[in-house]
């Protein structure tokens, strides 16, 4: 395995993110929360770009405890990277679809040494 540089941790602010490549192969590279993620930028669906696609809080249902709809909110916690072509979400931290927690994002390490990024090939 190799180590592909991304670039300087003090260049990502929070919820920022970098494409990188490396012959045929693209990874999208995020911080959320103070922690790097990386996944391959390429759809499950039918891979189009989606680390290329907007980042949004998940959109969350609030139920009372009568049982009734209150409205919509957007999760505190709940990161999404969106697909740019058909609109397939995935959590940022986890890579995984919300609706069906078998399909996912391919996921790379990453390493940060020396205030350096790296993604681990």
């Amino acid at each position: 395995m190799a180590d592909l540089y991304v670039g300087k941790e003090t260049e990502f602010g929070e919820r920022d993110r970098k494409i990188i490549a490396q012959c045929d192969l693209e990874i999208g590279v995020f911080r959320v929360d103070g922690k790097f993620y990386a996944w391959e930028n390429n759809c499950s669906h039918q891979g189009g770009p989606v680390c290329q696609g907007k980042i949004l809080a998940k959109v969350e249902e609030v139920i009372g405890a009568d049982k009734q709809s209150h409205g919509l909110k957007f999760s505190d916690e709940n990161i999404h990277i969106i697909c740019p072509w058909h609109g397939y979400e995935y959590n940022i931290k986890t890579g995984r679809h919300p609706g069906d927690k078998n399909v996912r994002l391919k996921s790379y390490q990453v390493k940060v040494a020396n205030g350096d990024v790296y993604v681990v090939v």
